[in-house]
């Protein structure tokens, strides 16, 4: 019974014991595996704690492969170069280059945490058929960096030792490497010689070495001029030679006045019998034909010239406009032109650019002033005539900005020697600029911005000033306005040109054509609707003096007139010009139209009289009813043509006497039709 119950409480602790071991995982042996492509290699792990664990293979983050430990079917598992071990280990055949990686092993029980360990597997394969390049192609002095890189046609190094001239290169400032490239920062030609690179990794080894020349130059270039003189004369001869280090040796060319001249091999040029002409600067460019630098050096050649062209004479005021400085200016020549204006100073005189500075103005307006210029190989002179400001009319300027706003643009400009300086004055005050006014670089230039008709029509003075005197103008500003018009009516009668004029001093930022009549027509389009009042059908800028209007019909009467405006504001309009068939009547037919009324009121007075009396002497007056009197008034107010042949019948014992009833309503009605043409002619 004793015994029974021993056996009891063993199997109690080992039920007891089992269950509370725990799952662990460790890798066997390193965790950094290398292995040559094409063999075969295993990922080793030993677990304990748990006899059958959940196993799972990952590469990166990406699931490889899954099973359960110590399951002895393992078939459907492996996938591709994986195959599984029953103790959790992955092995993979005949391994290529892109297994490469980190790969992490998990494992886990139902109820418990995972556990894991990592593996780094490095797939090399044999190095065969290293190359040396070159980026850029040349090393050249002074370049940035040059980089030296290797390629292999197969296998991958571990290690990369680079060497130059045998000793081998360290990371540094001046050398960098990196990966697959040696880097030499800002090559010199002391980097010149062999370089060698050595690739190893734990299957096999090779070396490559390439020779790098760097290019310099060319150096800064040693020039001769033979013989050695100061100024050459004319007729006399020199060499010209010019020598510069560099790799590959640097070529000489010669340039005067921009353009080569003919150079020997040796970088010499010979000058025989020179000539003014050859007078300058020479310049040696040397060249490196592999890299391009280039560098270059000049040297002067002095013979003797004559300096270019003619003197320049002119005159500016100075000292804040109280002094007159005349200046002679005749540049270049060798040696230079000796200058002066005997007028001005019988002993002062000066060498190419000369001035004097007079400060007794007044006895100088209009007076010439010469100056005098000599050189060696010539004489000549120049003369200029300081005058004081003339009498000058304003011009008055206006534009309208988008936001419509105006812009007047007062300028006054007097002729004067030296140009005249300009004051403006308004109220009694001088203007500078500011946000309402701006005067111009040159002072004969006032821009009014934002300018109002309102406020801004003033009264505003220019005063042109010199030493030599001054001039001052008055320039009242007026509103829009318009100085006279005329029109222009074409043969058809279909078209008339407007022309019109506006004050000197008007401000005006354009023109509004208006007219009152029908509507314009086209062939295409006729109409015949009339319009009661003026209508705007055209807008012209303020520099428009002229414009033409089409359509119009050649029986119909149309009103014309022009509207200047500046800014917003609409000025005064133009007298109205009256267009149509009237219009065009001579002097003759209007004169004959007026002697010929009298004499058509005589003769229908004389043949109503005649009828008058014809009908008291032969026919008995009967009274008329008054209904009938009244029928005829009211009618006749309407329309008398109508009324006089509506035949009105009589009564039955006036049937008589209707034949001198009819010719008495003929004769009213030739009297009713005169009377309403007459109106007619008289318009």
């Amino acid at each position: 019974m004793q015994t029974l119950f021993s056996l009891i409480f063993v199997l109690f602790l080992y039920f007891i014991t089992g269950n509370v071991c725990y799952l662990s995982i460790s890798p066997k042996g390193p965790v950094t595996v290398e292995a040559l492509v094409g063999t075969n290699v295993t990922l080793s792990v030993s677990h304990a704690g748990v006899p059958h664990p959940e196993v799972m293979w990952f590469k990166g983050s990406l699931l490889v492969a899954k099973w359960t430990a110590g399951n002895s079917s393992l078939s459907g598992v492996a996938s591709g170069v994986f195959k599984p071990e029953l103790n959790g280990s992955l092995t993979f055949m005949n391994v290529s280059l892109r297994y490469n990686g980190t790969y992490t092993v998990e494992m886990n029980n139902i109820g418990e945490e995972k556990v894991s360990t990592t593996f780094y597997l490095f797939v090399y394969d044999i190095i065969m058929n290293v190359s040396l390049h070159t980026d850029p192609g040349d090393a050249i002095e002074g370049e940035v960096s040059f980089t030296l890189y290797y390629s292999t046609v197969q296998g991958e190094a571990k290690e990369v030792r680079w060497f130059f001239n045998g000793l081998q290169l360290r990371n540094g400032s001046h050398y960098s490497i990196s990966g697959k490239n040696l880097t030499i920062n800002q090559p010199s030609r002391n980097d010149t010689g062999r370089y060698t690179v050595l690739l190893t990794n734990p299957f096999s080894s090779e070396t490559q070495h390439w020779n790098i020349t760097v290019l310099y130059g060319p150096d800064m270039p040693v020039l001769k001029v033979s013989p050695t003189k100061a100024v050459f004369v004319s007729g006399e001869s020199l060499f010209l030679s010019c020598q510069a280090e560099g790799e590959p040796p640097p070529s000489a060319t010669w340039f005067f006045n921009g353009e080569s001249i003919e150079t020997s091999s040796t970088g010499t040029v010979s000058l025989t019998n020179v000539k003014t002409s050859q007078s300058g600067i020479y310049t040696c460019v040397m060249i490196n034909t592999r890299t391009e630098a280039t560098l270059q050096r000049n040297v002067t050649i002095i013979v003797y010239e004559s300096p270019s062209g003619e003197p320049l004479c002119s005159v500016q005021a100075v000292n804040g406009g109280a002094a007159l400085q005349f200046l002679c200016l005749w540049p270049g020549g060798a040696p230079e032109a000796q200058v002066s204006f005997p007028g001005l100073s019988v002993n002062a005189s000066g060498y190419g650019n000369y001035s004097m500075t007079i400060n007794d103005t007044p006895s100088l307006n209009g007076r010439e002033i010469i100056c005098k210029a000599e050189h060696p190989l010539i004489r000549t002179q120049c003369s200029v005539i300081p005058r004081g400001p003339v009498d000058f009319l304003p011009v008055i300027f206006t534009s309208m900005s988008q936001d419509e706003q105006t812009l007047v643009v007062i300028h006054c400009s007097a002729e004067a020697t030296p140009q005249a300086l300009v004051h403006w004055i308004k109220d009694g005050n001088h203007l500078q600029t500011g946000p309402k006014y701006q005067i111009s670089t040159n002072t004969t230039q006032l821009f009014i911005y934002d300018f109002n008709v309102t406020t801004d029509l003033d009264t505003y003075t220019c005063t042109a000033i010199n030493p030599l005197g001054n001039k001052t103008v008055d320039t009242t500003l007026l509103g829009p306005q318009i100085a006279n018009s005329s029109v222009f009516l074409s043969n058809d009668r279909t078209e008339v040109t407007l022309t019109w004029d506006v004050p000197l001093t008007s401000v005006i930022t354009g023109f509004d054509i208006q007219l009152k009549g029908p509507e314009l027509s086209s062939p295409s389009q006729p109409k015949l609707s009339i319009a009661s009042d003026f209508r705007t059908i055209q807008s012209k800028p303020a520099s428009a003096r002229a414009t033409t209007v089409s359509g119009l019909h050649p029986e119909c009467t149309y009103y014309i007139r022009i509207i200047p405006k500046a800014g917003r504001t609409a000025g005064e309009q133009s007298e109205q010009h009256r267009i149509g068939p009237a219009a065009g009547l001579s002097g003759a037919a209007i004169a004959g139209i007026a002697a010929g009324i009298p004499c058509a009121l005589l003769v229908l007075l004389i043949v109503l009289a005649f009828i008058y009396c014809g009908r008291r002497d032969r026919i008995p007056r009967y009274p008329v009813s008054r209904a009938v009197e009244k029928a005829v008034i009211s009618q006749s107010t309407l329309n008398p043509h109508r009324l006089l042949r509506a035949r009105l019948k009589a009564p039955p014992e006036y049937r008589h006497q209707q034949v001198h009833t009819d010719s008495a309503s003929v004769i009213r009605d030739i009297l009713l039709c005169f009377l309403t043409v007459l109106p007619c002619f008289a318009a």
